[in-house]
């Protein structure tokens, strides 16, 4: 039987090589919902090309746009976040991949963990945010969470078979981004061209600089603190320059096994969608012979402080790393419209952890003021640095 998707997120980065990945096996996949932000144009030529059952665009100003280019078909369109929620409960879908940037994809994941839908989780911000909350309810609805990011993916795979055997810890690797290398007074002036530049991997703007300021190596240590159970004491991050090992597992016993390939988000996103078993492809093969050499190095803490950041963030635990979250989200987006430097990003997150109120113990509520409030107190933090 053909396994029913559902994608939140379809005109992204992760989006659109999930649907390269079904449109290469038909016999498999069938699409079910396709949902986009803002890009009306692409969302209608992937439903035209998909005929899913329903779209939805979330800015309500495009909603005309959409449902008259898709009238001649059989397709329901809706707009705005309660669409968003509602059709990720569809009775018939098998599979969520939530592939939204940012906080917006922690509701309508709650909503499809309710309605007892697996989620393949590309928006690591979900676990971010609410990973305690998120890990309870899917156990409480029966839902297994498969990770897409190229590292957890890695750890997941790694795992395989080893029910029994306890982790020691992880090893997740870094690029080391753009600017890997580079000091404080270099990375002063850098601009957001040379910041979107990523050396390995193609991505959305907001994920390449998280990926630049290693923040998106923070939140990945998070996420992996909740997908799979760790302490902040068990979970490393070492940069590996050539991106062909993707992560590693240590055991009890001392021996690591790691998870290799060429930098390709369609194979971890295939794994995730299939699981547990591996499709056929026609993927770029790993040839060592053309990377005679993998090298490794500790990340720089002291320059790219972001890193350090969620690890501290991660040890403080309540409603902490939402805040981190938010800020940083904020703060990347003034970047990306040239409204702060390169360094000020982590500045800004530093003092919404100062100045936020924390909460041990956040229930949904919680994390929705804490999230609203970063954000006012980041953008204003932001007006008086400009």
């Amino acid at each position: 039987m053909k396994k029913n998707v559902a994608i939140l997120g379809s005109t992204g980065s992760i989006g659109t090589q999930a649907l390269e990945v079904i449109e290469a096996n038909p016999e498999v996949f069938s699409i079910s919902v396709l949902t986009a932000g803002e890009n009306a144009d692409l969302l209608i030529e992937q439903a035209v090309k998909f005929r899913p059952e329903e779209v939805v665009i979330c800015n309500h100003a495009h909603f005309e746009k959409v449902k008259a280019a898709l009238s001649s078909f059989n397709i329901k369109v809706y707009s705005g976040a309660g669409a968003l929620v509602s059709v990720v409960e569809k009775e018939n879908i098998d599979i969520v991949l939530t592939a939204m940037v940012g906080y917006a994809g922690l509701l309508p994941t709650i909503h499809a963990i309710k309605a007892g839908k697996d989620i393949a989780l590309a928006n690591k911000e979900t676990l971010v945010v609410a990973g305690e909350l998120i890990t309870s309810l899917a156990k409480q609805f029966g839902v297994k969470i498969y990770p897409v990011d190229s590292e957890h993916s890695a750890i997941f795979q790694c795992l395989a078979g080893e029910e029994n055997n306890p982790i020691e810890k992880i090893i997740l690797t870094a690029s080391g981004g753009p600017f890997r290398g580079k000091d404080h007074a270099f990375l002063a002036n850098v601009t957001k061209q040379q910041a979107l530049k990523h050396p390995n991997w193609s991505m959305g703007a907001k994920i390449t600089i998280d990926s630049a300021t290693l923040m998106n190596k923070g939140l990945e240590v998070i996420e992996a603190k909740w997908l799979f159970d760790l302490q902040a004491s068990q979970i490393d991050v070492i940069v590996h320059p050539q991106s062909i090992i993707h992560s590693m597992v240590q055991f009890e016993d001392g021996s690591v096994k790691a998870q290799m390939g060429l930098p390709d988000m369609k194979l971890p996103i295939q794994y995730a969608l299939h699981y547990p078993f591996r499709l056929k492809s026609a993927f770029p093969r790993l040839n060592f012979t053309d990377y005679p050499c993998l090298t490794f190095e500790k990340p720089d803490l002291e320059t790219f402080r972001n890193l350090a950041i969620a690890y501290e963030a991660l040890e403080k635990k309540g409603n902490a790393a939402c805040i981190v979250n938010a800020a940083n989200e904020i703060a990347v987006e003034a970047f990306l419209h040239d409204k702060i430097g390169f360094l000020d990003i982590s500045d800004v997150i530093v003092e919404s952890l100062a100045k936020i109120e924390y909460v041990g113990n956040p229930s949904y509520f919680d994390y929705v003021q804490t999230n609203e409030a970063t954000r006012r107190f980041a953008s204003e933090l932001i007006q008086v640095k400009v």
